[in-house]
């Protein structure tokens, strides 16, 4: 993962929202999943728990414009088992 970009934390606000997952300083940890809204709550930790910055491998969106991709094409289903 050394494409990731240091995101500062005093620019975080309720309401951004991320193409790829923000992770923590450590680059293993997710703190935000792709295309998911910051809430109060998320920046609140941020702050409580002195965070200096995030990590992430995406750009800020606007989140109606989030459109996952599917890295496995859905099979459709002709019948189901009965358990």
């Amino acid at each position: 993962m050394s494409n990731l970009v240091k995101l500062d934390v005093s620019k975080f606000s309720i309401g951004i929202c991320f193409s790829e997952p923000v992770y923590f300083e450590d680059g293993k940890n997710m703190f935000l999943a792709a295309g998911k809204t910051a809430k109060a709550y998320h920046i609140a930790a941020l702050k409580q728990w002195h965070i200096p910055y995030l990590l992430t491998a995406g750009h800020e969106i606007n989140p109606s414009d989030y459109v996952p991709v599917m890295s496995v094409e859905p099979e459709p289903v002709d019948e189901l088992e009965e358990l």
